[in-house]
Parts: structure tokens; sequence; C-alpha cells
């Protein structure tokens, strides 16, 4: 199996293994607030460390444990309501790893009482760290596909099992919209394909590797042309491809792989401006 990269895992042993480096490294958490009372956006506050605090401790993969992921999160709260002690609030949620993983969430539910604190169980459902928790697999399950092929396919299948527990619990508040996202994107084979080629291509050029960097990149076309087959609009597709339409443009343009550049102006008509740049300076 090839990999895009060797992931050296060190640990210190002391009363327990701690890894020394995270899955997730910069992390920056947003709140769109403006449709909740001060009272509430005071008791929300501790809430954006709690969440950094959760993404930064969590041991999500014990293999890949030094990715340092970049991670972008932004709450639009919509509105709450209390029942005791606890605050049911009602959002929107962006996440992203600053590339080409966004996620949008329209549905999200969660209570939230400021005295506990969040913990990943991959087990028990929590209405709030189940639903991190979900994201942070799924793009965990993103970043480790671009290191091997559909490697990221065991995250992929924990977010399925959180997202079941979610639909069948007291708040099943868009999580059969999730199961159906996990659907979606653990069967775009043609996708998953691309974005590891892409990835590995990218590496081999740097590293000097021109035949089988090219190689690569003509994989990333065949995964691209099995998307396009099925879903030519695909939405996670669109956004890996305007992401890395300059990168692809410049190093394919060095690589004088004008049928590449050609391919991608059929199958990505939105950056066709950006490709055609390529096929013009090779031309030159």
């Amino acid at each position: 199996m090839l990999f895009r990269r060797i992931i050296q895992i060190t640990v210190f042993c002391f009363f327990y293994s701690v890894p020394l480096y995270a899955q997730f490294g910069q992390i920056e958490v947003t709140f769109d607030e403006q449709l909740l009372k001060s009272n509430i956006r005071q008791f929300i506050l501790p809430l954006r460390d709690e969440i950094k605090r959760f993404y930064s401790t969590t041991v999500w993969n014990e293999e890949f444990s030094d990715l340092n992921i970049p991670l972008n999160i932004h709450f639009v709260f919509e509105g709450v309501s209390q029942k005791g002690s606890n605050q049911t609030f009602l959002a929107q949620a962006l996440f992203s790893n600053r590339s080409d993983l966004r996620f949008f969430d329209k549905g999200v539910q969660f209570i939230y009482n400021d005295s506990g604190t969040l913990y990943y169980d991959p087990v028990i459902f929590d209405p709030l760290a189940s639903f991190l928790a979900f994201y942070g697999n799924l793009i965990l399950a993103g970043e480790i596909d671009t290191y091997t092929p559909e490697g990221g396919t065991s995250e992929l299948e924990m977010c399925r099992s959180i997202a079941i527990r979610g639909n069948a619990s007291d708040n099943p508040r868009g999580w059969m919209d999730r199961i159906q996202l996990i659907n979606e994107l653990s069967t775009n084979s043609g996708l998953r394909k691309a974005r590891f080629a892409f990835y590995y291509a990218v590496d081999l050029f740097r590293q000097g590797k021109i035949e089988i960097s090219i190689s690569e990149f003509r994989n990333m076309i065949v995964g691209l042309d099995e998307v396009y087959e099925i879903t030519p609009r695909n939405h996670h597709t669109l956004m890996f491809l305007k992401v890395h339409a300059d990168t692809l443009t410049r190093v394919l343009t060095v690589l004088a792989q004008k049928d590449i550049l050609m391919d991608l102006t059929e199958l990505d008509p939105d950056n066709e401006k950006t490709y055609t740049k390529g096929l013009e300076e090779i031309s030159e």
C-alpha cells in the first residue's frame, strides 16, 4: 500500500501513554451570537475554549497521531430554550480544515451546561460531544485519505455509528442528514481516489520524481471521471477542485501536461480560465 508520507509515532511511557503530537493543531472556534440575549452570550463564553480543549486533547487515531490538522469551527446560534439547569441550543455550524474539507451543518441541537466537561466517548451518545466527534472523525477521515488510499474508512464508519445513535436519541435533529452525508462521502470512491492521487502527485513532484508524479495526476483524472459519470456537479468534488485549481495549473504547466489540463477544463468548467492560462503557457 502506498503512503504519501511515513507517519512516525512516538510515545512517552509514564503511568500511561500520551502521544506527543495531536491530530488537530491550530484550532479556531468562533461564535455568531447576535440572536442570543446578552446573559446567554456570557453563559456560553466558556464553550469556545472547551471545544478547543475537546479537539486538542482527544486521541482520535493512535496510528496517525501527528497530523496537526488546522481546524476552523464557526457556530451561528439561532435560539435557546431552558429546562431546569440545562440550556438547549439550536444552531448552524461550519467545519473546515482550511483547505478542501468544508462541511456546513444547518441542523445543530445540543444541551449545554457550563458546569460540565466535554469528553469523547465513542460509545455513549451526548448531543454536543457526539456532534463534535462526528465532524472530528469526518475531517480526520478526509485527511487520512490523502496519506493512503481510502485510509479514512474506519473514521467514516465511526461517523456513521455516531449518526445512527444520534438519530435514535432524544435529540434527533440533523442526524438523518448526517447519515446521508456519510453515505455520500463513503461511496464517493472516485473523489477519494482523486484526492489521494493529487496529494501524492504533488509530493512526488516536489521530490523530483517526475514520471511517477505524472502517473499519479493521471490517476487523479481517472478518479474525477468516476465522479463525473455519476454526479457531475458533486459539491465536495467541486470544492476539492476549487481549492486546488491554481496548484494543479502551476504544476501541470511546469510538467507540460497539456492533455491533463484539457481534461480538467472539461471536468471542472468552473475553473476553466485558470486551466486555460496553463495551456496557453505550454503552447508559447
